[in-house]
C-alpha cells in the first residue's frame, strides 16, 4: 500500500535522487500514521522495504546485508530459499511479481556488463562485493526465473581468519603456509559450495608480496592483500552475435607472455586444463588452481577427461603431465552438520605403473577431525625456497606438544 501510495506522486521515480526518494517515502509513512498506527519499527521496516523495493535489489538487500546467510537460491519469484550456518531453509520473504525479480535479475546482470534473456537464458556475473551469481531463464527454467547468489565474506580471507572460522587448526595453517612459500603447486578440489574459493583465497594471501600474481577468474572473485605486482584477468562472455568471447585458457596463454611468478586460476572445467598444466610445467612454482571432484583420485580422472576435451593425447602422456606438474591436492567436503571441512591432502609423486601415485599427508576423522598420516617425501622446494627449516620446525613442535606421538589431537 505505502509503495502504491509513492508511486501515484512520483511518476518517474527514476528522475528523482535518493534522498528525494526517501522524503517522499518519510512523508507518506507521515500520513499513513495519521490514519493508522504504526511503531517505529514498523516505520523503519516499511521506509526499507519500500525504498529497497523502488531503488535497490528488493527483498535481496536485505538478506545480501545479513552476514549470517551465505547462499541464497531463488526458484520462480515466490519461492526463495536461504542457507544459514550450513542448513537450507524457506525465506520468509518473496517478490511481489514475476516481473519485479526480471527487473532485479537485469539490475544485477547489467552492472556486471552481462546480458541475458530467452536467447541468452543462462549467465553468470558477480555482484560489486564478489559474491557470484547465477541466473537461468526460461525455457531451459521451467519454474520461472531462478539466480543463485554465493555470499563471501566481507572480511579478507586469510588463513588466520579461516582458522579462527574453524576451517582447521593452526598446525594445519602454518603446515599449508609453508607450502604456498615453498611454491608447491596446489590444486583444491571439492564439491560444490564445499569452500574451495574460500581457501584459494585464503592460500593466496601467503603468496610474498614482492612477487609478480595473475589472477584468472570466469567470474572475477579473489581478494589478494597485500600484493602490488597483481594483474587480475577475467573471461569475456561472447556478445549477442557469439562473437568476442575470451576464453580461459585464452587468458593462460597471455598471462605466460606477462611473465608472472605465480599463475592462480580460480577454476578449470574443460580444456583449459591443458593450459594450466602446462604452466605449472614451464616455471611457475606455487600456482594455485581449483576443480570440481568427490575426492583427490576422482579430481586425477577428471583432469585427464577435460585435457581430452581440448586435445588427443595418450592417457599416459596426460598423466605424466598431471604427476609433473602438480604437488599437491587438498580435498574439501561437507560434513553431517552441513559444515565445509578440509577432508584430505595428498602429495603427488609421480608415475607408477602408468598411474599417478599419490600418498595421503593428512585424512579427516569424523570424531577427531583431520589427522596427519605422513611426512612430506619430496622436500627440493622446502630447501630450494628457504622453508625447509620452518617445515622442520613445525613437525619438531607438534611432535613435541603430542607428548612424542605421531598422532595428533582434535584439529576442528
Amino acid at each position: 500500500m505505502l509503495k502504491e501510495r509513492v508511486l501515484s506522486r512520483a511518476d518517474l521515480i527514476c528522475d528523482i535522487s535518493d534522498r528525494q526518494l526517501l522524503e517522499l517515502i518519510e512523508e507518506e509513512l507521515y500520513l499513513m500514521s495519521g490514519e493508522t498506527y504504526l511503531s517505529l519499527k514498523d516505520k523503519y521496516e516499511l521506509l526499507k522495504e519500500v525504498y529497497n523495493a523502488l531503488r535497490r535489489l528488493d527483498i535481496l538487500q536485505d538478506l545480501l546485508e545479513d552476514d549470517s546467510i551465505t547462499e541464497i537460491m531463488i526458484n520462480g519469484y515466490q519461492n526463495v530459499f536461504i542457507e544459514v550456518n550450513g542448513k537450507l531453509k524457506r525465506c520468509s520473504k518473496s517478490f511481489s511479481s514475476e516481473e519485479k525479480l526480471y527487473q532485479v535479475i537485469q539490475q544485477i546482470v547489467a552492472g556486471a556488463n552481462r546480458i541475458v534473456n530467452e536467447s541468452n537464458p543462462i549467465v553468470d556475473a558477480r555482484l560489486p562485493d564478489g559474491s557470484r551469481v547465477n541466473v537461468m531463464l526460461p525455457p531451459v527454467s521451467l519454474n520461472g526465473a531462478t539466480m543463485t547468489i554465493r555470499k563471501f565474506a566481507r572480511e579478507p580471507m586469510t588463513m588466520d581468519w579461516l582458522r579462527d572460522k574453524g576451517a582447521f587448526s593452526i598446525f594445519t595453517e602454518r603446515f599449508l603456509e609453508i607450502l604456498v612459500r615453498a611454491r608447491y603447486n596446489i590444486f583444491i578440489s571439492g564439491g560444490t559450495g564445499s569452500g574451495k574459493t574460500t581457501l584459494l583465497n585464503g592460500l593466496s594471501n601467503c603468496i610474498p608480496s614482492d612477487e609478480r600474481i595473475i589472477t584468472i577468474e570466469d567470474s572475477a572473485e579473489l581478494r589478494l592483500n597485500g600484493i602490488e605486482n597483481l594483474v587480475r584477468l577475467e573471461m569475456k562472455n561472447a556478445n549477442i552475435a557469439g562473437e568476442n568471447q575470451i576464453t580461459i585458457e585464452q587468458l593462460i596463454k597471455a598471462a605466460l607472455r606477462s611473465r608472472p611468478d605465480r599463475i592462480v586460476v580460480g577454476e578449470v572445467r574443460g580444456e583449459e586444463a591443458l593450459s594450466m598444466l602446462n604452466a605449472m610445467n614451464t616455471g611457475h612454482d606455487g600456482s594455485i588452481s581449483t576443480g570440481h571432484a568427490n575426492g583427490p583420485e576422482d579430481m586425477l580422472k577428471r583432469l585427464e577427461t577435460m585435457v581430452l576435451m581440448g586435445v588427443d593425447m595418450p592417457v599416459f602422456a596426460i598423466r605424466g603431465q598431471i604427476a609433473s606438474a602438480i604437488d599437491i591436492i587438498i580435498h574439501l567436503g561437507r560434513v553431517r552438520d552441513g559444515s565445509r571441512k578440509l577432508l584430505e591432502i595428498d602429495e603427488i609423486l609421480g608415475m607408477e605403473d602408468g598411474q599417478v601415485k599419490m600418498k595421503k599427508l593428512f585424512y579427516y576423522d569424523q570424531k577427531k577431525g583431520l589427522l596427519p598420516a605422513d611426512s612430506l617425501k619430496n622436500t627440493k622446494k622446502l630447501k630450494e625456497y628457504g622453508q625447509y627449516e620452518a617445515y622442520e620446525g613445525l613437525l619438531s613442535e607438534h611432535t613435541n606438544s603430542n607428548g612424542g606421538e605421531t598422532g595428533h589431537k582434535e584439529y576442528f
